[in-house]
């Protein structure tokens, strides 16, 4: 069992989620966050004043899955989020130990479904 976290532009989610569908991984966990990297962020000017921001606005992805479907569903999530620019995110894939589904106390791959 693997944890995939996944973090992206705002603008590809409906993308990646769509992706994700069609590659049959139906549940993750979506979150709002601010990050940066090697973007830097920008400045802007805002009544007058310069202004630096270099926390942008990205999607957190949080996707459990067996090991066989690991590979498929990196590739559903950099074939959706990838624009070939700078930002386009990252995902990272981390050993997980145990899961347990509350409602069933289901545990381990049966768990994840």
């Amino acid at each position: 069992m693997k944890m995939i976290v996944a973090v992206i532009q705002p603008e590809r989610l409906d993308a990646v989620k769509d992706a994700l569908f069609n590659a049959e991984v139906y549940k993750m966990t979506v979150s709002r966050v601010r990050g940066c990297g090697k973007q830097m962020g920008f400045s802007e000017s805002y009544r007058g004043q310069i202004r630096k921001v270099n926390l942008l606005e990205k999607v957190r992805l949080e996707i459990a899955v067996n090991d066989d479907f690991v590979k498929i569903t990196v590739d559903a999530i950099i074939k959706a989020a990838q624009s070939g620019h700078i930002g386009d995110g990252k995902i990272f894939i981390m050993p997980m130990d145990e899961c347990i589904r509350i409602r069933t106390r289901e545990t381990g791959h049966a768990a994840i479904g």
